[in-house]
Order: C-alpha cells, then sequence, then structure tokens
C-alpha cells in the first residue's frame, strides 16, 4: 500500500514541481532580463536608485505594495469571467502575474540589502529558501523526475543535431 501511495505522489508532485521549477529557473530568468533592459532607461534608473537608498520599513512597505496592485487585475478578470469571456479572465490572470512577478522579482534584487537589516525578514528569507531548497532536492531525489529530466536532454540533444544539420546544408 505504501509503495502505491508512494507512486500516486510522485505522479501528482512531478508535473506540479516542474512547473514551478520551470518557472522559477526559466520565466524569472527572462522576466529578470528584460526588467533590467527597462531599469536601464534613466527615467527608472532614478527610481531604482532612490529605492534602494529607502530606510528598512519603506523597503518593506515598497516591497510589498506590488501585491496590491494586482487586485484590479484579479477584480478585471472576475468580472471577465462573469460576462462569460473566460479567454480575457485567463488572459488577465496571466498577464497580471507575469507584470507582477516581474515587479517584485526587480523589487527583491534592488532591495534585499536593505530588507535584510531587518532581523525578522532574514531569519524569514532563511528559512524559507531553506525549505524551498529542500523540497527541490526531494523532488529532484524522484525518479519520475530524474526520468523527465533525461527525456528532455536527450530531446535537447536530438533537436540540436537537427538544427545543425539543417543549418550545414
Amino acid at each position: 500500500m505504501k509503495r502505491h501511495l508512494k507512486r500516486v505522489l510522485e505522479v501528482l508532485l512531478v508535473p506540479v514541481a516542474a512547473a514551478i521549477v520551470f518557472f522559477e529557473d526559466v520565466l524569472l530568468h527572462y522576466l529578470g532580463l528584460a526588467m533590467a533592459a527597462v531599469a536601464r532607461w534613466p527615467p527608472i534608473a532614478r527610481v531604482e536608485a532612490w529605492l534602494a537608498g529607502l530606510p528598512p520599513w519603506a523597503a518593506l512597505i515598497a516591497f510589498v505594495a506590488p501585491s496590491t496592485l494586482v487586485l484590479p487585475v484579479k477584480l478585471a478578470a472576475v468580472w471577465f469571467a462573469m460576462q462569460g469571456k473566460f479567454v480575457l479572465a485567463t488572459a488577465a490572470i496571466v498577464f497580471g502575474k507575469v507584470v507582477a512577478t516581474a515587479l517584485v522579482a526587480r523589487l527583491y534584487k534592488i532591495l534585499r540589502p536593505t530588507l535584510l537589516r531587518l532581523s525578522w525578514y532574514l531569519r524569514a528569507e532563511t528559512w524559507l529558501f531553506d525549505f524551498r531548497d529542500r523540497v527541490y532536492g526531494f523532488v529532484r531525489a524522484l525518479p519520475a523526475w530524474q526520468a523527465t529530466v533525461a527525456v528532455i536532454r536527450r530531446t535537447k540533444a536530438w533537436l540540436a543535431e537537427l538544427v545543425s544539420g539543417v543549418t550545414s546544408r
């Protein structure tokens, strides 16, 4: 019985974990690059410099503020759904999440040195990242995860070979 439960949990956990790891590793990387490009615009660079100089309590407010900015997008999604426009509702949620994630990731990069001066924040961040790393370690040790990674590697190698064959002609 225990073996079957483990197998069911693997089947349920691996896709969710894969989506989370994909989101963190790939999407956050490219969102970070996009936000860094936007930050080169002088008005944005001035705002970022100002944010970096905030005291810890104000930095915390600036870090949490984007969460409230997503509320109108979520309300719009509910309105779209109530109108039967589910594609628009889904698009609003996805758009809001991507923009909020990009903004929060950029703010985190800018405000983290200031936020770390708050001892409770340092403890919470350390606990959160330690927990995340343990969960990732567990998921990456699952046979289903390892099999998925092997399939992805083989597919990448096959595609690279295919592309190099096409471009060499």
